[in-house]
């Protein structure tokens, strides 16, 4: 069974949290999932560019309220 990590970046501007999303999925296990909310507009384009790249399921991608986001990426 797989745990979900929050990484809360809220805030934070870009380049910052797709620097602490990589970080963080460095830090837990294979075959769990990292959460991030964030409210930086570019990142609604790099962190998904990013888990792509370095083969990171996207899981779940969501908009949250009127400028926040949630992305879900799986660690293989």
């Amino acid at each position: 069974m797989s745990t979900t990590h929050l990484l809360d970046t809220a805030g934070e501007v870009c380049p910052f949290p797709l620097a602490e999303a990589k970080e963080a999925i460095a830090a837990i296990p294979s075959g769990d999932l990292l959460r991030i909310d964030f409210d930086c507009t570019q990142a609604t384009e790099s962190i998904p560019r990013w888990a792509a790249e370095q083969g990171y399921p996207v899981v779940d991608f969501q908009r949250v309220k009127d400028a926040g986001w949630t992305i879900t990426v799986a660690k293989p």
